[in-house]
């Protein structure tokens, strides 16, 4: 939840909870006393409306299911504040006798009140639930960035294996070039042998029959 609007709802819940026991007491009065405090009582009343508009825009600046929870705590605040403006009407136009206002304080103001009183419990209810939907919302967030930076951590490894494959890789692709190079050698090397042999082997057979003509014509002489 907003923090701004959090400050705004305490704002007014304590002044709705003072001009609540201000119009009781201005009930008892009469005079010039009960016009003093009829006149702080609609001093209270705008102030508490300005926060009332201030919180609309607040709520109305958030995102949307945090909104909706909000303007729907809006609409609790507004229907009490209604309520505070019927009863300062009623102390303002009421010109009643004692005992008239007597029975009006046993019997209509004294609904109101309860009204009232009922009204801000519900109100601290909805206070509550939004506040644990809040905290709820808080672990799922917090929640969300641990999985992310686990997945980042993941990729990271992901992309130091992958390097240390390509790196694997074109060892192999060098070593496979030096086996090929040094096979060709080894080839060319075994055709020189083979080729050495079959000289060696001429001159040998070369010296063989010159010895033999050798001997023959000697013998034969």
């Amino acid at each position: 939840m907003s923090d701004v609007f959090e400050r705004y709802e305490r704002q007014y819940c304590e002044i709705s909870a003072n001009l609540s026991k201000k119009c009781t007491a201005a009930a008892a009065l009469d005079g010039e006393r009960k016009k003093q405090k009829v006149s702080e009582i609609q001093t209270g009343l705008d102030e508490a409306e300005s926060l009332i508009r201030k919180m609309d825009l607040e709520a109305r600046s958030l995102q949307p299911n945090v909104k909706a929870v909000l303007l729907a705590k809006l609409r609790e605040y507004k229907s009490d504040l209604n309520n505070l403006k019927s009863e300062v009407k009623r102390l303002v136009s009421g010109n009643l006798n004692a005992a008239a206002r007597d029975e009006l304080l046993e019997s209509g103001m004294a609904d109101a009140l309860t009204a009232s009183a009922d009204q801000r419990s519900r109100l601290m209810m909805s206070t509550e639930r939004v506040n644990e939907s809040t905290d709820r919302i808080k672990d799922s967030r917090r929640t969300m960035l641990e999985t992310e930076e686990l997945g980042v951590s993941i990729l990271q490894d992901l992309s130091s294996q992958r390097q240390s494959l390509l790196h694997a890789h074109n060892t192999l692709h060098g070593v496979d070039d030096n086996v090929g190079k040094s096979k060709k050698v080894l080839t060319a090397m075994s055709r020189r042998m083979s080729r050495n042999k079959w000289i060696i082997g001429t001159v040998v057979a070369v010296l063989v029959i010159a010895i033999i003509l050798i001997l023959y014509f000697k013998l034969a002489k």
